[in-house]
């Protein structure tokens, strides 16, 4: 294996390249969850920006109402095969979307460095959306990541918070740190309750699939890397921030 092509592939890669990890979704997904379990409160559950449904099976589990809001139709209609009729689905651009209720819980995770306009979004939520007394759970790819930092200093990319050619061709518009986020929140309205960081990550995703395809990685040191970001938010693969609804 070429070290320097395959990091090469994953910060500036092609833009048909599929920008889907094996560790995104049998690592992350499940990390993510439960870092947002203690958190969760009975009642509705709102995903925005599900795309074919395989984080919101997850949400199944913990939530008999489930509402989804999706801009592509084709990536909808996969979801709704997969999930069938247990979850409500919205096909709309979050600009335009009429939701008929406020949720209890509303997840927005790995979609926020899309939005041209963030702030207007997370007021959007904040305003409209959430409930008295929801919780709404937002995360977002680290920009002080490990792994991207060894990025910076292999050369790849200039500057941690730098959005490479790969990422603006997926649609990312800037990559967030800690602060930048809860800035982003704050001016929304939202009342920043709870931030951390899911999942210690020094390594890049194409090298976590790789690993883990082997037994090299036992599920005890990944279990290590969770509790690790626990103690280093700030080099955790992704930024967690828990809100509740401001005035």
């Amino acid at each position: 294996m070429n070290l320097q092509r395959d990091y090469n592939n994953e910060i500036n890669d092609a833009p048909d390249h599929q920008y889907a990890y094996g560790f995104d979704f049998d690592v992350m997904h499940p990390f993510m969850i439960r870092s947002f379990e203690p958190f969760f409160i009975k009642g509705s559950l709102l995903e925005l920006g599900s795309f074919k449904g395989d984080f919101t099976q997850r949400f199944m589990h913990h939530f008999d109402d489930v509402t989804c809001v999706e801009a592509s139709s084709v990536a909808m209609a996969q979801a709704r095969e997969k999930l069938g009729d247990k979850v409500h689905y919205i096909n709309a651009l979050f600009e335009e979307a009429t939701l008929p209720k406020r949720y209890n819980n509303i997840v927005l995770t790995h979609v926020l460095e899309h939005i041209d306009e963030p702030v207007k979004l997370l007021k959007r939520i904040n305003d409209e959306w959430l409930e008295e007394g929801g919780r709404f759970f937002l995360v977002c790819p680290n920009a002080n990541a490990p792994s991207r930092q060894i990025a910076v200093k292999m050369g790849l990319i200039s500057h941690n918070s730098a959005v490479t050619e790969a990422e603006a061709a997926h649609g990312h518009r800037c990559t967030y740190s800690l602060d930048t986020l809860e800035r982003e929140a704050t001016a929304a309205g939202l009342n920043v309750v709870h931030r951390s960081g899911i999942f210690f990550k020094a390594l890049a995703n194409f090298q976590w699939d790789h690993l883990l395809q082997t037994d090299i990685i036992s599920p005890e040191y990944l279990e290590g890397c969770y509790q690790l970001g626990q103690h280093y938010p700030d080099l955790c693969s992704s930024i967690f921030l828990m809100c509740e609804r401001g005035r």
